[in-house]
């Protein structure tokens, strides 16, 4: 089975060189020929002949290139599908106006969008383009459903820290670090070519379905993620229903005195993505799974009780219905607290605040630069604003760095465009105190796109995170994390809400 594998290298370190990975081997393929730089990025704009044809051909897929270098590199590109990424900005003004290669300065790789992005988006451009030429938008729907393996969807991206500095250096935080929010965006492009790659069928004159991010069910880190070391980020389907798909994505890196076949785990996360017709707009059905392995199976079948979970969460609850989420008992004495705090301040524990004192907000203007492939503001941007705010809320909560644990829940509600006046407003919902070496703080980021014309303001995303801090910094004297108290009901409802959901264990996290 070929897998999709991105290797992240600086091509502009050697002017001619760039240098492919062999996915049968994984050893370099260099292709230096006497091609200059510019008719090399040309012949780049690559199309995916078939991503998935019938028969004996299933596992392979073929890659041709423009006509000037596609007949001599024509055996190389068969044996891999890696695209070369160039994390820093060259000149996007080498080709001449009317050329095809030509391309706006906003989509210059590393501009606007992380190396790693971009390179995804052109590797799902290839995908979207099974044939030449490519489908039309005025072609019919696709008419039949191929049945796939998690395998098959699978597509990996390797980040050489190690070798390239610019990159290395594209994705530093303030602590030497690796900037979480910059991986959140990979993700997010990550699993929309999983999803692309999964869909795609083998007939070019179907027009290709509109597939988006419903909601980020768990982004759970499990060790820091340094730049000393490459990682690798990879990902596959592990559950279809009709018209959704679930997707699960690991990072992994290597340590010391472990093997690279051992290298634990770094990140997990699942994405949820659904399907649309590309003209009409309504739900299409995708490609079904057929898991093979008992990882896959048990995968699968953890994917299928999580959409099940979900469905009877979003039903409307009844007299009859079993135990709701808020207890009566548990609501009164949460709120209760509170009030004393609200209504009798000098006679309240000192050491708690409420909720709304811990808010803060920030305003965005859309720009065109934050687009997607689709003309929408990417999800993984408004993932990295979100991240950004809730880090600084817990900062200042806290009072010292936190660090991140992770992301509860996202839910992507409605489409955010270019111009929109984006809110973003933050708080922290509650701390859990009861393990001293490893205090929680979860954080909630509500999204509004405000359209001041029409006087009107809507919930676009909702975004959960926890956090936590280094025990060094607990160990400080004096060093105190306060107790959060709600002052009104619905701020009662909300903390206990999120509390059941964020300690639910339904396995497919781990």
């Amino acid at each position: 089975m070929t897998t999709l594998r991105l290797v992240l290298r600086l091509a502009s370190y050697r002017p001619g060189l760039y240098v492919l990975y062999s996915e049968r081997n994984a050893s370099p393929i260099s292709i230096s020929s006497s091609i200059s730089k510019l008719s090399f990025l040309s012949s780049l704009r690559t199309t995916v002949c078939r991503s998935f044809s019938a028969g004996s051909n299933k596992d392979n897929t073929e890659i041709v290139m423009d006509s000037e270098s596609q007949e001599s590199a024509s055996t190389s590109l068969k044996r891999s599908i890696t695209i070369p990424v160039r994390p820093t900005v060259g000149s996007p003004f080498e080709a001449l106006p009317q050329s095809p290669d030509r391309k706006p300065l906003s989509m210059w790789p590393g501009m606007y969008h992380s190396p790693v992005t971009d390179a995804l988006w052109k590797a799902r451009s290839t995908i979207c383009e099974r044939l030449w030429p490519p489908p039309s938008i005025d072609g019919p729907a696709p008419q039949k459903l191929i049945t796939r393996t998690p395998q098959e969807s699978r597509v990996s991206i390797v980040y050489g820290f190690t070798s390239d500095y610019i990159l290395r250096e594209q994705y530093r935080n303030a602590w030497d670090e690796c900037r979480v929010g910059r991986i959140m965006e990979d993700l997010d492009a990550l699993a929309g070519t999983i999803a692309v790659r999964h869909c795609s069928d083998d007939d070019h004159t179907t027009r290709p379905l509109l597939l988006v991010t419903a909601s980020v069910d768990k982004i759970h880190l499990r060790k820091s993620i340094t730049l000393d070391q490459d990682l690798r980020m990879s990902g596959a389907v592990i559950w279809v229903g009709r018209s959704s798909m679930a997707i699960r994505m690991e990072i992994r890196q290597p340590s010391e005195g472990i093997s690279e076949g051992q290298d634990p785990v770094a990140l997990v996360a699942i994405f949820r993505f659904v399907a649309r017709d590309s003209v009409t707009g309504k739900a299409a059905p995708v490609n079904q799974l057929s898991p093979q392995t008992d990882e896959e199976k048990s995968l699968f079948d953890q994917g299928k009780k999580f959409d099940e979970h979900q469905k009877k969460r979003r039903l409307p609850r009844t007299d009859n219905s079993v135990k709701p989420v808020h207890n009566a008992e548990r609501l009164k004495a949460l709120l209760a607290e509170g009030r004393v705090l609200s209504d009798m301040p000098a006679l309240a524990d000192r050491n708690s605040l409420l909720i709304h004192e811990t808010s803060l907000e920030n305003v965005h203007i859309c720009q065109p630069q934050q687009r997607n492939m689709h003309g929408r503001i990417f999800g993984g941007f408004l993932m990295r604003m979100a991240y950004e705010l809730a880090f600084s809320t817990c900062y200042l909560f806290v009072g010292c760095r936190p660090l991140f644990v992770e992301v509860d829940r996202i839910d992507f509600l409605k489409p955010v465009d270019v111009g929109d006046f984006l809110r973003f407003k933050s708080r922290v919902l509650y701390t859990e105190l009861d393990d001293p070496s490893k205090p929680l703080i979860s954080i909630e980021v509500v999204a509004h796109v405000t359209r001041p014309e029409s006087r009107t303001s809507e919930v676009s995303n909702t975004f959960y995170f926890t956090f936590t801090i280094d025990s060094k910094a607990e160990a400080e004297p004096g060093f105190m994390i306060r107790k959060v108290l709600p002052a009104t009901e619905e701020e009662a409802r909300r903390v206990l809400e999120r509390y059941d959901a964020d300690h639910e264990e339904l396995g497919i996290f781990g």
